[in-house]
Order: C-alpha cells, then sequence, then structure tokens
C-alpha cells in the first residue's frame, strides 16, 4: 500500500471512528522516556480463568461488556468481540450474574463427553491437579472438537471440557457442576494482590498467546518471534549450546544493537533454551535472581540495570515444588502473587521505578476456558512467522542437514518423549502430512497463522494510564517489537499493522526477527510517556498463603 493511499485510508478511517464516538488507543507522549523493560512471564492461565472476573467487582472501577458495549463479530461465525474500542473501563471477561451473596451464575459453558453442559464456575480451590491439558492437538480441539484443523475459519470453542476428559481429567464417576476444573476461574478472593494491579494500573483483555500450543512453542516466540516448526514442551531441552533459529534470538538482536539485557534466573533461565547454560559454561547475560533485587533497589555495590531485563519465577526443577512459584498447576497460585509482589515492590520502592515498565504475563493459557475467538495472526498474511511449518522445524544448528524440513534440532527425537515429537505430534493433528512430511505443508491442516488463546498482560509502571483497559490486540512479540522501537529506532514513527495484511505504516526499517514480530502491536497505548499518570501510585504486597494447597 502507497503512502498516499494509506493516508487517505487512515483518514476516513478516522472520520468513521470518530462519528461512532469511537478514539483510536494510541500511546501518548515520548517513548525515549521509557528507559528500562522488566518482563515477568509465568505459566499456563488463560485471561478467562484468572480475570474474568474482573469486571464484577464490588466498587471496582470496570464494569463488565454488556449488550451496549459488544461489538458483533464478522464472517460465518457470528461472535462477540468485546468491549467498544473507546470504552476502557470495560472488560471482555465472562457473562455472569452476580448474586447479593456473591456467587456467580454464568452463561459461558462447554458440552461435556455425555451430552449435559458445563457452566463456566468459580473456584476457590488454588491447586488444580491433575493438570490440563494443553498440548498442540487439545488446544486445537478446544477450540474446536470436531474439526481441529479448522480454527481459524470456524471457531467454536467448544472442546475444552471434552479434549480435557480424553486425557488428564478423565471422567470417572457422576459429574458435578465443579467437576471439570478448565471451566473454573478466580476472583479478587483467591487473587487479591492482582487484582489490586489491574484495577490500579493498566491491563490487557486482548493479549494471545503467541500459538494454539503449549509451553515451549509459546516461550519460543518470547525469544525467537518464531517456534521455528516445534509443536511440543517435549522439546524443551534444547541441544548444546542451545536452539539456533534461522533468523537469530531476540537475544542475538539485542547485542546486535547494543541494547544491554540479562535473564534472572532463580533455578533456570528461560533463554537457557537458546544460550549456553549448563555445569560448565553460562552466558554471561544469566544473573541471579537476587543481584536483580540488589540492582532495582539502588545498591551502590550492584551494576545499573540493563535497558531489557527477564525476571524469571522458580520453575520447579532443581528443588521441585518446594520452591515453584510459576503458577503452573498444580502449585498454589497465590505463591506467584508472592514472587511478584517481591519483584514489584522492589522497582517500586527504587530509584528506576520513574522510566520503568514491568510487565506480568502468562506463556499461554494451561487448558483453562477463555470465550474469545484467538485471530488471525498479524504477520503480513503470511501462514507463518519464518515461512517454517509445523512439525518441519529447521534452524542452523547442523547445517545444511538442519535446514531440511524436519532436519531442526530435537524436531524428530527428544530425551522427554521419543515417540511425542513435534514430527510425530504435527502428523496425528495433520494425518495427510504423513504422505511427504518434508513437502509443501498441507494447506487444510492448521498452521502458525492463529493466535493462541488469551492469557493476562498487566502493565505496571509510572507510566500506565490508570485503571485502564486496552483492547488492542497483542501478542508475546509485541514484548519483543516494543523493545526493537524503543531501543533500536528513534521510536517515532508509528508502528501498527493497521489490517493485519498489508505493510501499512509498519516500520520495515525497524530491526526485527519475522514477520510475527515486525507485524506486532508495540501496546503503547497502555502508557502515557510524558505525564507518568502512575507515579505516585503505591503498590500493596502479597502474604504467602496461609494454607498452602500445593501437593508434596
Amino acid at each position: 500500500m502507497s503512502w498516499a493511499i494509506f493516508v487517505r485510508a487512515l483518514c476516513a478511517a478516522t472520520v468513521l471512528m470518530s462519528a461512532f464516538g469511537i478514539s483510536p488507543a494510541l500511546a501518548d507522549g515520548n517513548l525515549q522516556n521509557l528507559q528500562h523493560i522488566i518482563i515477568v512471564m509465568q505459566e499456563n492461565h488463560s485471561f478467562d480463568n484468572y480475570f474474568g472476573a474482573l469486571g464484577y467487582v464490588p466498587g471496582g472501577p470496570y464494569h463488565p461488556a454488556g449488550s451496549f458495549d459488544r461489538d458483533r463479530g464478522q464472517g460465518d461465525d457470528e461472535e462477540s468481540t468485546g468491549c467498544r474500542a473507546d470504552d476502557h473501563r470495560c472488560v471482555d471477561g465472562l457473562t455472569c450474574k452476580v448474586t447479593a451473596a456473591g456467587d456467580f451464575q454464568c452463561r459461558n459453558s462447554n458440552a461435556d463427553d455425555d451430552g449435559s453442559v458445563v457452566f463456566a464456575f468459580h473456584d476457590s480451590r488454588r491447586c488444580v491437579l491433575p493438570d490440563i491439558d494443553h498440548g498442540w492437538i487439545a488446544v486445537h480441539e478446544s477450540a474446536n472438537f470436531e474439526e481441529p484443523n479448522d480454527t481459524l475459519r470456524h471457531f467454536r470453542g467448544d472442546g475444552f471440557v471434552r479434549a480435557t476428559d480424553l486425557t488428564d481429567q478423565p471422567d470417572t464417576g457422576p459429574e458435578t457442576p465443579t467437576e471439570d476444573q478448565t471451566m473454573a476461574f478466580y476472583n479478587q478472593q483467591e487473587l487479591p494482590f492482582y487484582y489490586s494491579l489491574a484495577q490500579d494500573f493498566a491491563i490487557s483483555d486482548r493479549h494471545f498467546a503467541a500459538t494454539l500450543g503449549p509451553t515451549f512453542p509459546n516461550r519460543a516466540y518470547l525469544s525467537a518471534a518464531t517456534s521455528f516448526g516445534h509443536v511440543t514442551t517435549n522439546d524443551t531441552l534444547p541441544p548444546p549450546g542451545g536452539y539456533k533459529p534461522v533468523n537469530g534470538t531476540i537475544y542475538d538482536l539485542m547485542d546486535a544493537n547494543h541494547v544491554t539485557w540479562a535473564d534472572y534466573f532463580q533455578d533456570v533461565p528461560q533463554a537457557g533454551a537458546f544460550r549456553t547454560f549448563s555445569a560448565t559454561a553460562i552466558d554471561p547475560h544469566f544473573l541471579p535472581y537476587k543481584l536483580f533485587l540488589a540492582q532495582v533497589a539502588g545498591a551502590p555495590t550492584a551494576p545499573p540495570l540493563p535497558q531489557v531485563s527477564f525476571v524469571d519465577p522458580n520453575f520447579g526443577f532443581l528443588a521441585g515444588r518446594a520452591a515453584q512459584s510459576d503458577e503452573h498447576p498444580p502449585i498454589d497460585i497465590q505463591r506467584g502473587q508472592v514472587f511478584l509482589s517481591q519483584v514489584i515492590n522492589a522497582v517500586r520502592n527504587g530509584p528506576y521505578w520513574k522510566d520503568t515498565i514491568i510487565f506480568l504475563t502468562y506463556d499461554e493459557h494451561g487448558g483453562f476456558y477463555d470465550h474469545v475467538r484467538p485471530p488471525k495472526a498479524p504477520q503480513g498474511g503470511r501462514r507463518t512467522p519464518d515461512g517454517v511449518d509445523p512439525g518441519q522445524c529447521k534452524d542452523l544448528s547442523n547445517v545444511p542437514a538442519s535446514l531440511a524440513p524436519g532436519g531442526g534440532a530435537q524436531c524428530n527425537t527428544n530425551q522427554l518423549s521419543p515417540t511425542g515429537t513435534s514430527v510425530a505430534t504435527a502428523e496425528q493433528l495433520c494425518p495427510e502430512l504423513t504422505t511427504d512430511p518434508t513437502g509443501p505443508f498441507p494447506a487444510q491442516c492448521a498452521s502458525f497463522d492463529q493466535l493462541g488463546f488469551r492469557v493476562p498482560l498487566l502493565a505496571i509502571s509510572a507510566f500506565s494510564k490508570p485503571h485502564y483497559v486496552s483492547h488492542v490486540v497483542g501478542d508475546h512479540t509485541s514484548l519483543l517489537a516494543l523493545i526493537e522501537k524503543r531501543f533500536m529506532t528513534s521510536g517515532k514513527k508509528r508502528d501498527f499493522d493497521f489490517d493485519l495484511d498489508a505493510n501499512d505504516d509498519v516500520d520495515l526499517m525497524r530491526p526485527h526477527l519475522t514477520n510475527r514480530d515486525l507485524h506486532a502491536s508495540t501496546l503503547e497505548d497502555l502508557f502515557d510517556f510524558d505525564h507518568s499518570p502512575s507515579l505516585q501510585t503505591t503498590v500493596g504486597s502479597a502474604l504467602p498463603p496461609v494454607s498452602d494447597c500445593t501437593p508434596k
């Protein structure tokens, strides 16, 4: 699209939006005032599971999307697209009535395998056991149980209960209304610290996991803006020295552009899948979590805080569940609040608060219900971010063999499950692929052209717009896009993919990894970089659970 045509289209769109009382969600102020970005990615919860009840908090600043707020979707599957674009006190959560006693009666539902209906329900059980299936196949079945390869064209959201019944939580007796925890949600009673943050600072109700899949592929997008063909968490253990995506990683890009960064870890760094982390050698960017706390406190003996920080919870790899704080079931979710309370209060009470953003998000939905249709992935109309299809992994681990479809490291075999590889998993969802595993990817099969289910994203910062809900679509690569725009360009050019398919006003000169981070939104509408409206906002604290329900 030419610049002149884009300007005319944008002006026309602005006139129409103004006529209907809708104002575009844009950033306020000078992005260059931002000096530090801190990213904390926890595990396995959907937006509805954690914040589907946010609009119902008594006396809170928000309201749920009602009949006057909801726009209607287009296409053959009519859907609610949530709140009006200009209503930033509206939360597109669950559709419920709350009784005088505080009980929830919700309309959101899923069919069970016996034909009964399971409605979304408030759950005070903070530990979910067993874990809910959120693998590549189950997630696609959750989106469309009968046609899991057709989730982009025909989203149903009808398979959460049945997909889980098939695998991790099979029915063993008479059904109860609260048996299927995939339909469960929490509120301010279980998550008081998170609800306080969401009400005082800014939150998005349109932030999605990067792909309809499990942990490793989604975390790969945070590092590389692609999963480069991987579709299973069985591939978590990397080859020696880490995975080497063809287009590199955000860590490589930051190094090349002289952006300072660190990954602060407690047991293992999440970036360890892409950089050296072994008993004999550790990448110098991997630093202990205690050093982060000293840096943000301004300790005179600590070095300055880098421009970009990844702060990891304890994943339970070394000490098991005893120290785990990532909120992955069956861990008590209140442990995560304690960890985030320490991180956020350390920044809030230190010298870096005035020019720092803390992002709290989750890698994927963990199998928990979410009612919003995952949209088409913004990557210039392409089916994949980088030309690599599901199960046809490519990387630079063993060139030239690793550049052949399926030849990438850990794609055909892995240490965790030799039969549960990315190749085998992709073929299980897409049987047509078995006839020619290295050939053209079948057009009728699910690919990487759709975002995953919604996950929470909170922005805690002096720059955060207070009591603000963003409705701009984002995913994990939006965090990369913001890093690239702020620290690798002047930050002055608008960076927004107007219709998700054309280049429009996307800054094609911005350093990037794949078409996904190039076209991703930069989350700037959450902030006012000139006036720092939340500079004086206080932050509460979270105490450890009185009775920790984590299994021993």
